[in-house]
């Protein structure tokens, strides 16, 4: 008889459970703000002020990095996340 076999179904069953309680990006998402760049409008996907990381661009002039456009969200995600922060 197979001992392991309880222990295989009980992890077949436990990692689904354990991936449907993890939340997606999606859930923590703001309305996309637009920022007004030298090279023209960036629009950002914030998330919450404590996940910053997550903050990127969905949409920047044609000549924009995307590094540079992130990099321009992620700033904008810090100073809102500074703004929440100090208002009480």
């Amino acid at each position: 008889m197979n001992t392991h076999a309880p222990l295989a179904l009980l992890l077949l069953l436990a990692v689904p459970l354990v991936a449907a309680c993890i939340p997606s990006p999606a859930s923590f998402e703001t309305e996309p703000v637009v920022i007004n760049a030298s090279a023209g409008p960036v629009t950002c996907q914030l998330y919450t002020a404590e996940i910053v990381a997550w903050d990127r661009s969905i949409d920047r002039p044609a000549a924009m990095p995307v590094a540079e456009a992130d990099a321009i969200c992620q700033a904008e995600g810090r100073r809102q996340a500074m703004r929440a922060r100090a208002t009480p």
